[in-house]
């Protein structure tokens, strides 16, 4: 059974024939805290973009739905499903963060959905796959603290929301972890664009993914947002900017 991604479309403000985007947003965010609350919903739709949005399991107003495996072969099957039942064809992709992961990996593996893939606050690595579980679990259950740098500022994110479900993030998080993240495996055919801002310590890597789509001989594009780093790159409008030049072309 395929995982229940909530999929809804936000219809474009005026009649277009553009291609749909599809958001995927990142960890311990939402399709309303990514995309709808940084303008991008907005954006998007205001140039004639039809917008469908998904909640990753864990996340969103119902993060518990989905039995079964949430690992990212499970969601790059769900993803496959939802584009399908939209049935318009091939569909824009723009990911953040672990949204970017999954966004490479979903036009890595089926090109005929994707026309076009935007990978924002990307990384080579799987920065989930050394996410300090025990750690966070301690600090959430007596206070202790944190002695993994990374997993500290992802716990002071997820914090930042009254809503956040941690045990339904740790379970995503060892579902992850049993699929660590191998962008090498497999690669995008879709013209790319990578998108980080210059202030963000997780897309020193990205260089890396640029190389694996030079010599897949695929079209791609970098991005750097001067004085962003990762929590505040989402909201820049350079980064819109850059999105819709890239989709226009």
């Amino acid at each position: 059974m395929s995982l229940d991604l909530n999929l809804r479309v936000i219809s474009a403000n005026s009649g277009s024939h553009a291609p749909t985007t599809l958001l995927i947003h990142g960890f311990a965010s939402s399709a309303e805290l990514n995309w709808e609350r940084s303008g991008w919903i907005k954006h998007l739709t205001g140039e004639g973009r039809n917008v469908a949005l998904v909640d990753l399991p864990g996340h969103g107003s119902e993060p518990r739905t989905n039995p079964g495996s949430w690992a990212p072969s499970a969601i790059r099957a769900a993803l496959t499903a939802a584009v399908e039942s939209l049935d318009c064809g091939s569909v824009d992709v723009l990911g953040y963060s672990l949204g970017s992961r999954l966004g490479w990996e979903f036009a890595a593996y089926h090109p005929q959905l994707v026309r076009r893939l935007i990978m924002g606050g990307p990384a080579s690595i799987d920065p989930l796959a050394a996410f300090a579980l025990d750690q966070a679990r301690a600090f959430l259950e007596n206070g202790e603290a944190i002695a993994d740098d990374y997993t500290a500022k992802v716990m002071q994110i997820a914090q930042a929301e009254p809503d956040t479900d941690f045990a339904a993030l740790f379970r995503l998080i060892e579902a992850i972890k049993t699929e660590p993240y191998n962008p090498a495996a497999k690669v995008p055919t879709a013209p790319t664009l990578l998108v980080a801002g210059d202030q963000d310590d997780l897309a020193t890597t990205m260089p890396q993914l640029r190389r694996l789509l030079t010599a897949a001989c695929t079209e791609s594009t970098v991005a750097w947002l001067a004085g962003r780093n990762h929590a505040n790159a989402i909201t820049s409008r350079d980064f819109k900017l850059r999105a819709s030049e890239f989709l226009a072309n």
